[in-house]
């Protein structure tokens, strides 16, 4: 665990607990320790975008599994 006064290790440590592939944290490790800290926020935001889709796609096997249990509910109580 990085010391609160550890910014590159409180950074390495967010980006890993935020589920950045290694090439990522290496990236933004890298920018970081040259100071050029305005590179950061776009690489982020391409992480997001793959959680975002990750998400969506996590949401529409739910939806999936919840309709399957519905309809094998329905066919149990004397539905279709």
């Amino acid at each position: 665990m990085a010391e609160a006064t550890d910014t590159f290790g409180i950074l390495q440590q967010n980006l890993l607990d935020a589920g950045c592939d290694s090439k990522t944290v290496n990236s933004c490790m890298d920018y970081a320790k040259k100071g050029e800290w305005n590179v950061l926020p776009s690489l982020l935001k391409q992480h997001r975008k793959i959680l975002l889709e990750r998400l969506h796609t996590d949401q529409q096997q739910i939806d999936c599994l919840d309709f399957l249990l519905y309809r094998i509910k329905k066919e149990n109580s004397g539905g279709i």
